[in-house]
């Protein structure tokens, strides 16, 4: 089942965004050709919920909110919950109330004062999870709002909330790593949240960030950091707060000479925040007897994590190219 082709028309019609289209096209068919035994549960219910009447988006905080009196609460929380996990959100459409895991409301608020406006913007999104933020970010006037995020259940998500919408934002997520992406520099703001400490090689993250920036464009990155003294790097010992893949953890000096090391200027550290249990947080929407924030920090010692590393804290950084 594809579910971006009904998109790709309409999307990348943007003479800029055109140049990639065709690789990512390429890229997306791909993904879907996988043998994954989840797909036709997944398929079932978009095809459910394709079907449901449309509604018209509006943000009602801290919720992206699809008003529609003609959809059946009860049928469509069925086939939501065959897409659990739902990591990002949240989402309301009508009296049904899908909280998240992550409230996404309060990182955005915690960006979206720091940045240029995104009206009239090409956007990247890097690392996009089911589009929560991507749909923000075209709800705020983005010309085009692009996101990428490889792991296909999040994709369908992300075609489960757009296909309720009546009159689609132009915002679209395909199953594409930004390592693939074509390097075109055509984005005015890109924005790379909860991606950084992921990556084996976090300079070629940088690098290829910066692959994508129109001159003078922005770049938003929001990533774990710790606070000690530059130079100093965490790199944990197998999990961290339970996280797999997480390969290094700078302090708030050293990101920013990586950055500048990366060619970005005007570098600006706008927020450091410690995560909270109110921001991540257990619901029946990330499954039963699924873990979250609360579990992965040390019952005696809450600055600690599990495994004995300091607490989640997440660093927001404005530059450009």
């Amino acid at each position: 089942m594809n579910l971006f082709r009904e998109d790709l028309v309409i999307f990348f019609d943007d003479f800029s965004l055109n140049k990639i289209s065709k690789k990512c096209l390429e890229i997306s068919n791909q993904a879907y050709q996988v043998n994954n035994g989840n797909i036709p549960k997944w398929s079932q219910a978009i095809k459910t919920i394709d079907a449901l009447p449309k509604g018209k988006i509006s943000l009602k905080k801290p919720y992206i909110s699809i008003n529609n009196d003609s959809i059946d609460s009860e049928a469509l929380m069925t086939e939501l919950l065959k897409l659990i996990p739902w990591r990002k959100g949240p989402f309301m459409i009508n009296d049904l109330v899908l909280e998240s895991e992550w409230d996404g409301d309060m990182k955005w608020q915690r960006i979206s004062k720091h940045i240029k406006p995104l009206k009239n913007k090409r956007v990247l999104d890097v690392g996009a999870g089911n589009g929560y933020f991507t749909l923000r970010m075209a709800m705020e006037g983005a010309k085009r709002a692009l996101g990428i995020e490889p792991f296909l259940l999040f994709n369908y998500q992300f075609r489960a909330i757009k296909s309720m919408i009546e009159s689609p934002l132009k915002a679209l997520l395909l199953p594409v790593r930004l390592e693939d992406m074509p390097k075109k520099p055509i984005f005015d703001t890109v924005f790379s949240m909860g991606v950084l400490y992921h990556q084996r090689d976090h300079m070629a993250h940088l690098s290829q960030l910066h692959e994508m920036m129109a001159p003078n464009a922005e770049l938003v990155i929001e990533t774990l950091v710790v606070e000690k003294p530059e130079d100093y790097i965490l790199v944990p010992k197998g999990r961290y707060a339970q996280m797999r893949n997480v390969y290094s953890i700078p302090s708030i000096k050293t990101l920013k000479s990586w950055l500048n090391d990366a060619n970005f200027n005007n570098i600006r550290v706008v927020d450091v925040s410690k995560t909270t249990t109110a921001e991540q947080r257990k619901t029946p929407w990330i499954g039963e007897n699924a873990a979250s924030l609360e579990d992965f920090l040390d019952p005696l010692d809450d600055s600690l994590t599990i495994e004995g590393y300091p607490a989640p804290t997440r660093a927001i950084v404005v530059c450009e190219r």
